[in-house]
């Protein structure tokens, strides 16, 4: 069950990214539920460095998988990252750039507004 599409700014959530397709329930939204354990909630505009960054914490999202569908990411793509990840990269200092109006509500529960609001490209 998708929880209400919310952003973090409280109005309805816009999509993040059809191509790649992204999203815990692949629909282009950060779109949230109970099975999303993970909350993957954060718009992000990719970046090498939180993507290296990102492999070396074990979570590879630049690799192809095919066997998985998966294309690999790359820098300037857009993809919802689980809220802690990106708290994790904002204490790191490598944080990649987010779109509010994306990001879901679900967000707030993890990393407080005016974090996000630093890495803001539609602010």
């Amino acid at each position: 069950m998708i929880e209400p599409s919310l952003n973090v700014l409280g109005e309805e959530l816009q999509p993040c990214s059809v191509s790649p397709l992204t999203g815990f329930y692949r629909n282009g939204c950060c779109d949230t539920g109970p099975e999303d354990r993970g909350v993957h909630t954060v718009c992000a505009i990719l970046t090498d460095e939180f993507l290296a960054m990102s492999k070396y914490l074990g979570n590879d999202l630049s690799t192809p998988r095919p066997d998985f569908g998966f294309a690999g990411l790359k820098a300037g793509d857009r993809w919802c990252l689980c809220a802690g990840r990106f708290l994790q990269a904002h204490e790191e200092g490598a944080a990649p750039q987010v779109r509010l109006a994306s990001t879901h509500q679900r967000t707030l529960d993890i990393v407080p507004l005016d974090v996000l609001r630093q890495y803001a490209q539609d602010a």
